[in-house]
């Protein structure tokens, strides 16, 4: 993981941080098919902040790696937890519907 950050320019102010990926792309780990999703990335920074070119890299590292929904959820607010330890982050993943079925994911963190 290559995400770079910056300093907080108000630490002392708790506000949100809210980046939305439309694009997302992984794949299914039983059929292998393409999976297609947004990630919805909503956080309250402590001293960091997280920087979005290396952010958008980031995510598309897993263009072609099988996982999934739940895993990728949980492992992208563990990676970011990891990097900026924010005050506050939610991971939201709204799926694309295949076979009738939509899937939204959130996973949360609190410090």
């Amino acid at each position: 993981m290559n995400i770079d950050i910056f300093d907080n320019p108000k630490p002392d102010r708790d506000f949100v941080i809210q980046h939305v990926a439309e694009e997302f792309t992984s794949v299914c780990p039983v059929t292998g098919h393409p999976d297609f999703g947004k990630i919805k990335l909503t956080y309250i920074a402590d001293e960091t902040c997280i920087e979005l070119k290396t952010y958008k890299e980031y995510l598309q590292g897993f263009r072609n790696e099988g996982i999934y929904y739940e895993a990728v959820t949980n492992k992208i607010l563990d990676d970011l937890v990891g990097l900026c330890s924010p005050r506050w982050m939610k991971i939201e993943t709204i799926w694309t519907g295949r076979g009738g079925i939509h899937s939204n994911i959130t996973a949360e963190y609190k410090k």
